[in-house]
């Protein structure tokens, strides 16, 4: 399949999120993952960053690499939880010294993980609202800050979420990277909600193309995100057939992809779980064309 007529012609903006590795064997696949991803010419890449700053040296150490080694702009990931100002400012300056002018900021999940109760630091940031305008306050950063079309997990109701997205924007936001989602139609009932409350910032969708899932499941059921039943049927019999259900999970991807140009969108961020095959046959199955990334270095 490909991008029909009507859409193909329009301008589609692209990011792609990877995790820093936890061995050499990952990390092998990372880069051989970002050096077959990287002629998609995203607008930026963002580097994952765990829960209470848990993988800020192997975060540190690949947007490093990213910036000094690969022409693609960068934004690192940055979280307050479990951290003092002082703590945090001193990671921004770390960051701020090998290149990094763009950073998705993030509260954070607990220590204990998703689900966890969360505990505000008491000489910290008590959330991405403050760290944006921390994260303001100290440089002109480009700052990225998460949505959540499906309501965070923690949160009360949709209606918090969309306060608290507010603050974000209020305070300096540049654009919201949303989690992933597969209902459109949700999505574009809480992007309404979102502009009547008055915010005007990009909202890019999260875009997951699914590797397997029934891992996926288990990670969306942490995260908050609903998986349709129609997923259950375009997969059904696929199980020990894995070019087949592959090449179903690249057509899933991209006629989400397709329907949400169609409603308006044309930016999108992949969630690349650090693999580039099934990635590749979505953008293949959009048609759009390989060419030389857009900037080299941190993000403008």
């Amino acid at each position: 399949m490909a991008l029909n007529n009507e859409v193909r012609g329009r301008n589609i903006g692209i990011s792609f999120e990877f995790f820093p590795p936890k061995s050499e064997e990952m990390e092998g696949q990372l880069w051989d993952t970002v050096s077959k991803l990287q002629d998609w010419a995203p607008d930026f890449v963002s580097v994952t960053y765990g829960a209470g700053g848990t993988t800020k040296a192997p975060t540190l150490t690949a947007v490093t690499r990213f910036l000094s080694q690969t022409p693609l702009a960068t934004a690192s990931h940055l979280t307050c939880v479990g951290a003092t100002k002082d703590e945090t400012h001193q990671m921004i300056e770390t960051f701020r010294k090998v290149g990094v002018t763009h950073f998705v900021a993030l509260r954070g999940d607990a220590p204990g993980g998703a689900g966890a109760p969360y505990q505000p630091h008491p000489g910290g940031y008590a959330n991405a609202a403050e760290l944006v305008a921390g994260l303001k306050e100290i440089g002109d950063f480009e700052i990225s800050v998460s949505a959540y079309p499906e309501k965070h997990p923690e949160s009360r109701d949709t209606a918090a979420d969309i306060e608290m997205l507010k603050r974000k924007a209020d305070n300096g936001a540049d654009r919201a990277l949303t989690q992933f989602f597969f209902d459109n139609d949700n999505f574009e009932r809480y992007l309404e909600r979102v502009r009547a409350a008055g915010i005007s910032i990009p909202i890019v969708p999260g875009i997951m193309p699914i590797q397997n899932l029934t891992q996926l499941k288990r990670f969306a059921g942490a995260c908050g995100t609903i998986i349709p039943a129609f997923l259950d049927e375009r997969f059904a019999g696929f199980d020990d057939k894995p070019e087949e259900r592959a090449k179903v999970a690249a057509d899933v991807a991209a006629e989400q992809i397709e329907d949400l140009v169609r409603r308006g969108l044309n930016e999108f961020h992949l969630y690349t779980m650090n693999r580039a095959p099934l990635v590749s046959a979505v953008l293949d199955n959009l048609g759009l064309s390989r060419r030389a990334p857009k900037s080299a270095g941190a993000a403008a």
